[in-house]
């Protein structure tokens, strides 16, 4: 959606762009079903729309402002009907995909602990070759290398996926604040993630493949290009705070009795062992907005863990949207299940640990020196 403000600084309004998906997209039908372009893509035909420009080039497709159409790039006689809708800000339903999730591997819904800091964050560091100092809410000289880096590597991975122009059109919004501090660039960065594009997908599909010995070398191989985003993104400023003990938290899932199986299991277990979330991990405040989609509901209490609100930064603020970093851990208290109803409800603690076997940065002295950066930001 693309918002305008209201006079107390938060979206009244958003616009929508939207195409006619039926079958027979120009029968004269009653029923017709719309749907909306990706945020990024309806950032791309709204400015165009707005600069008065005659159309809007996407990566398949453009639109014709003229004629109320979209137009396949690649054959001029494929079209659909589109429009423009302007809405209350209210007035929208929650993104699936941020809330709701089908594990990649249903035999590995979770990854043991690897530390409060995600591999992929360790070996992006390695990959820069940098030392906690250096790190860009410690050292500002280095903020808008990262970021020409970061918005570099959204581009190379938006031509892989066939994305180009939305790849160029996050960079663009990236390099907007390539000289400002870091509180403004991790902000950006947050508003980046809360939308949806192929960057918030393909860094969570990746980092997700964190513990999978046969993927290793897929998520190793997108440091170079997803790591400097993450690294900003994980980075978040000291004034950023995690939410309170005894916060509860709920992300929605469509898991199989397979899977399901597994976080029974940690139930037996007189000692519940300590798992892991890999990657990025969108969750609402708003049980509503979670209970909404899949058989399955996370209800996760905060004990100590690592978070960050992203309601300020996004377009979706009644999404009530809490980032877990990549690195909490949780244990499995106890699981509840209606099998009349194939609902399932899984309770999970949340907390931060760190491994007892030191490594690149986890050695004795960088996690001291992670410590000062979180808790002690004056020093």
């Amino acid at each position: 959606m693309a918002c305008s403000t209201g006079s107390s600084g938060t979206p009244s309004t958003c616009v929508q762009w939207m195409w006619n998906s039926n079958k027979n997209p120009f029968a004269k039908s009653l029923i017709v079903e719309w749907i909306v372009y990706s945020d990024v893509e309806n950032i791309i035909i709204e400015e165009a729309f707005a600069s008065n420009k005659t159309h809007a080039m996407l990566d398949d497709y453009h639109i014709d402002f003229h004629c109320n159409l979209q137009i396949l790039n690649t054959d001029g006689k494929k079209q659909r009907p589109v429009k423009r809708v302007i809405r209350d800000k209210d007035d929208y339903s929650a993104r699936e995909d941020r809330f709701a999730f089908v594990p990649i591997d249903p035999k590995r819904p979770f990854t043991g602990t690897y530390g409060w800091i995600s591999p992929f964050i360790k070996e992006t560091v390695k990959f820069l070759n940098i030392t906690p100092q250096q790190l860009p809410s410690k050292d500002n000289r280095i903020i808008s290398v990262l970021v020409e880096m970061a918005a570099q590597g959204i581009v190379e991975e938006g031509k892989l996926l066939g994305k180009q122009i939305e790849g160029e059109k996050i960079a663009e919004l990236l390099l907007k604040k390539k000289e400002a501090d870091m509180h403004t660039v991790w902000e950006r960065c947050a508003y980046i993630y809360s939308l949806t594009s192929f960057v918030y997908m393909k860094l969570n599909e990746t980092m997700r493949l964190i513990g999978s010995a046969g993927h290793e070398h897929i998520w190793r191989s997108k440091i170079g290009t997803l790591g400097p985003f993450s690294l900003l993104l994980w980075d978040s400023p000291s004034n950023y705070n995690s939410v309170k003990p005894k916060t509860i938290l709920y992300r929605g899932a469509q898991l199989t009795e397979e899977t399901i199986s597994f976080f029974k299991d940690d139930c037996l277990q007189s000692r519940r062992p300590n798992r892991s979330f890999p990657a990025f991990t969108s969750c609402s405040r708003n049980r509503e907005v979670a209970e909404a989609y899949g058989n399955t509901l996370f209800i996760m209490e905060i004990q100590h863990a690592f978070t960050v609100d992203l309601q300020p930064f996004s377009q979706f603020p009644d999404e009530e949207e809490e980032l877990l970093s990549p690195g909490v851990c949780f244990t499995v208290d106890f699981v509840e299940s209606d099998e009349r109803k194939n609902r399932h409800w899984i309770f999970l603690k949340l907390k931060q640990m760190h491994t007892r076997k030191p490594t690149h940065l986890t050695s004795i002295f960088n996690l001291i020196q992670m410590f000062i950066k979180i808790f002690l930001p004056s020093a």
